[in-house]
């Protein structure tokens, strides 16, 4: 990735703080600049208000990528799809990380942090940052996916 690709956005609630607490310290000896939207405890929070402010630097180009987490990774990736440019993907395991990059060019992975260890959460990432777009009969269906069907 290019150095604009060794910055990353990410978020949780209290759900996923621990896995991102995990993940950001690993990226961070990894040589990522790690923009933190929170939140910052395990104290409840409503995961929209982390998510949204996330996934709109990623809608706006300002972010390339990001990494957010919920308890299930539902609520998160749900949230963060409500933007045009967002596509989130929710993983459970190391190959979704990897096809939701070769196939549908995620730029947001959603991670279950409730759901997954922290080392398959560090797997899981590690796919997604080190997988590239396949592009092929790819692009014509990722530009298909923001098609308003009347």
């Amino acid at each position: 990735m290019g150095e604009s690709g060794r910055v990353l956005a990410m978020a949780s609630d209290h759900g996923g703080f621990e896995m991102r607490e995990y993940i950001k310290k690993l990226l961070i000896e990894d040589g990522y600049d790690i923009k933190d939207f929170g939140c910052y405890s395990v104290d409840s929070v409503d995961y929209p208000d982390m998510i949204h402010p996330a996934a709109k630097t990623i809608n706006d180009g300002d972010i390339k990528r990001g990494i957010i987490m919920c308890g299930s990774g539902n609520g998160a990736q749900i949230t963060a799809n409500k933007y045009a440019n967002v596509r989130a993907g929710l993983c459970w395991t190391v190959e979704q990380a990897r096809l939701i990059r070769k196939h549908n060019d995620a730029n947001i992975i959603s991670i279950p942090g409730r759901f997954v260890s922290l080392e398959e959460g560090w797997e899981m990432t590690k796919a997604f940052l080190n997988t590239e777009f396949e592009r092929g009969r790819h692009i014509r269906r990722v530009e298909k996916i923001n098609k308003i069907i009347k």
